[in-house]
């Protein structure tokens, strides 16, 4: 299969996974159970009796974890009312909040900026995670479970071909041939990583390179992935780091060597009034969180928006092959 019959396929699947999955959180109704059975997460009746409101946002990660979550429940004798699918974080963290869902998985530098107003960026995981449980916790209620070693923070991309091509594998090798040759060095990105103090401004900055106007492209976040794989209109471009579409097409993502990426660990976030009364959901959760890694992400996200896959089907296999659900 040659590079452009593979993009073709990839794009369309892609197309396809992403229909399917938002009909897939539209058509789930806030009774339906999934029928997997107990597995190494707790008995068949640990919860019994205990009601949760689980909640996500609308894009396909978002999608998988809130499966993940309500089936893990689930399987452990929770009745879950399924809140999937909902649009953006501000959102789902006003639910949350007030009361109206219990959990859902928000990502530890959303949760320092967007939710807590912070302006100040950490590059540190661990500080990050514990700065943002600690404020959330005393002035909102909210408990943010030990996050996933996943981190899906931004990231710039370029093709396999072109990442060999021209020697480019930490974003320091990047800033070099910024300088050297800006011509291959052409970029894309959304309006708000162009826009962001911890996007592109800060980037340059913080790597010391300023790349002329005229070869920086703005688009849509979902065409990045795309354009980088052609090398049209950018050889390099904003991805996040968790993105089926990296692997799927074939891409280099750039280490960020001097570590200026806000990291955005996914932690699940439950009221403190549901954890006092059943302490044992932190319990159900815990190991699901911990095999969460950027791989494991990329992967399930892949099966979704390059496979044609339903988010639910996703996290059932994935829940089954782990040995945390029964078939």
């Amino acid at each position: 299969m040659t590079k452009n019959q593979r993009l073709r396929r990839v794009s369309g699947v892609v197309a396809l996974g992403a229909a399917l999955a938002t009909l897939s959180a539209c058509s789930l109704g806030e009774e339906q159970s999934s029928g997997v059975s107990s597995g190494s997460l707790g008995a068949a009746d640990e919860l019994d009796g205990v009601s949760v409101t689980v909640a996500g946002k609308e894009f396909t990660e978002q999608l998988i974890l809130c499966e993940l979550t309500a089936q893990a429940l689930e399987s452990t004798g929770a009745e879950v009312k399924r809140q999937c699918g909902m649009s953006g974080s501000n959102t789902v963290r006003s639910a949350l909040v007030s009361g109206k869902v219990d959990v859902y998985w928000e990502y530890t530098g959303t949760g320092w900026i967007t939710h807590l107003g912070e302006t100040e960026p950490l590059s540190d995981p661990a500080e990050l995670y514990a700065a943002v449980a600690e404020r959330d916790k005393a002035e909102n209620g909210i408990t943010w479970l030990e996050p996933a070693p996943a981190n899906n923070t931004y990231a710039v991309a370029t093709s396999n071909e072109n990442a060999e091509k021209l020697g480019v594998t930490t974003l320091s090798d990047y800033a070099e041939l910024v300088r050297k040759d800006p011509s291959q060095a052409t970029f894309c990105a959304a309006a708000e990583f162009l826009a962001r103090d911890d996007g592109w401004p800060g980037l340059q900055e913080a790597y010391g390179f300023s790349l002329p106007s005229k070869s920086t492209s703005e688009v849509a976040a979902g065409v990045v992935y795309n354009s980088v794989d052609k090398g049209a209109p950018c050889v390099f471009g904003e991805v996040f780091a968790t993105d089926g579409r990296i692997a799927a097409l074939g891409l280099t993502q750039l280490e960020d060597d001097q570590q200026f990426f806000t990291p955005y660990n996914p932690s699940a976030n439950v009221r403190d009034a549901v954890l006092e009364e059943n302490p044992k959901v932190a319990d159900v959760l815990a190991p699901i969180s911990e095999a969460l890694t950027d791989e494991t992400l990329q992967s399930l996200n892949a099966k979704v928006d390059a496979d044609g896959e339903t988010p639910e089907q996703v996290a059932t296999d994935w829940l089954v092959e782990k040995g945390f659900v029964g078939d």
